[in-house]
């Protein structure tokens, strides 16, 4: 590792790097300005280039990664701290505070990670949202379901990735959806409840925005593909730096942003279009995951990652576009759950093919939603495509796509596949 008496760069310390097919990019990013260390749950192995020194602490122990901070703190002048891990941002932004280093205060990233929270502040501020109540037994649900009309959804108050979210469109479906929400639910830190909510019946997006020192700037918007009911599971996303769409939604993302606090950092907000006009679903106070980001950057060439180091170490972003392109990413899933025999990508690498990436290997258990999974459990990887418009960067994703062939040893009643 560099000697970091050596380097005139400022440091960051940055926790919880997450997986290397999804957030490798943003590590690489920050390192390119930054000397960075690194909180981890696991020894690097893929970060060891992008790091300078490292400390290794239970993630899930807010006192273990509070004092593996301090211990960080102790052997560099750390200029700022960050993470774009969703279950770190509380604990991050507290660590900040402890060292004093720039960061929006750690109560306002609490009702960031609370739905309930969050759906109240947009309630009090007159945010455009969905009417939501928060239960904690099936009567309450199904109180709550008949109170707000069918179709409703369920989801856990505190979580991410859609885990435990289902579409429920009548009193049959509502129990088994209960159950699922609870499931995950019961996992929260910020919250153990389930909201139900009013279902938003449009296209849902989200908005990619940066806040430095209370002022917002709309950054792209990412138009989403979503699984068909009763799961919400994310299947494809597409930016374009032409979209007309942000001079619509910026007003909606920046209401949410000050109803809920947030003074500074990189935001993902999701909303849906109900009749043309944006309601917000949720604000995730981090970079957006599924490699949207890296979309932006290939689209606008603005730097997310890069941003929010920037902001984490108390210095303005440079926003500043480069390039106006689109792309798309197209999240790679078998038709059935089972055993993967076989997994491969047989098609030409064309230049506008920017990455194949899979995430599991041969022997590995999928589950798909349907089946009781999750975004975890059920994908097999990602491909991301660029073009001049985002029509055209989603068609050569599904071409691309065609291309994955996935062979699965299947359940009983399931049959192989490609992707």
């Amino acid at each position: 590792m560099e000697n970091p008496l050596l380097s005139a760069r400022p440091v960051v310390l940055v926790v919880a790097p997450g997986d290397e097919s999804y957030r490798g990019y943003c590590l690489e990013q920050v390192a390119a300005a930054y000397d960075v260390v690194l909180l981890t749950g696991t020894e690097p192995s893929w970060e060891k280039p992008h790091i300078t020194d490292h400390a290794v602490v239970d993630l899930s122990d807010p006192a273990a990664l509070l004092a593996g901070g301090r211990a960080l703190a102790g052997r560099h002048d750390l200029t700022g701290v960050m993470t774009w891990d969703e279950w770190s941002v509380v604990p991050t932004a507290r660590l900040a505070r402890q060292l004093g280093l720039p960061t929006t205060a750690p109560e306002v990233m609490q009702g960031c990670r609370n739905k309930a929270t969050a759906r109240s502040l947009f309630a009090r501020h007159g945010v455009p949202s969905a009417a939501s109540v928060s239960v904690r037994s099936h009567q309450e649900a199904e109180a709550a379901a008949e109170r707000i009309g069918y179709p409703v959804v369920l989801k856990p108050a505190s979580h991410a990735g859609a885990i435990g979210v289902r579409r429920v469109d009548d009193r049959d479906q509502l129990t088994a959806a209960y159950q699922a929400a609870d499931r995950t639910a019961g996992q929260g830190t910020e919250s153990t409840s389930v909201l139900v909510e009013e279902f938003l019946d449009g296209p849902e997006i989200s908005v990619e925005c940066v806040t430095y020192r209370g002022n917002t700037t709309v950054v792209a918007v990412n138009r989403k593909t979503l699984s068909p009911p009763p799961h919400f599971e994310q299947l494809a996303h597409s930016v374009d730096a032409a979209d007309p769409l942000p001079e619509t939604v910026a007003p909606a993302a920046r209401a949410a942003i000050n109803a809920l606090g947030i003074t500074d950092g990189v935001s993902h907000i999701e909303m849906r279009l109900v009749d043309g006009r944006p309601r917000l679903i949720e604000v995730n106070a981090r970079l957006a995951g599924d490699m949207i980001c890296h979309l932006v950057r290939l689209a606008t060439g603005i730097d997310l990652a890069r941003a929010a180091a920037d902001i984490a170490c108390g210095r303005a972003p440079d926003l500043t576009p480069t390039r106006s392109s689109a792309a798309a990413i197209r999240l790679l899933y078998p038709d059935t759950s089972g055993t993967l025999t076989h997994l491969t990508y047989d098609g030409l690498r064309p230049q506008w093919l920017d990455r194949v990436r899979f995430q599991c290997r041969a022997g590995d258990q999928l589950l798909l939603p349907t089946d009781g999974g999750n975004l975890y459990t059920g994908r097999l990887g990602y491909l991301i495509t660029t073009a001049a418009t985002s029509k055209e960067a989603r068609a050569r994703a599904e071409r691309a796509a065609r291309a994955v062939v996935a062979v699965l040893d299947q359940t009983p009643g399931t049959r192989s596949t490609a992707a």
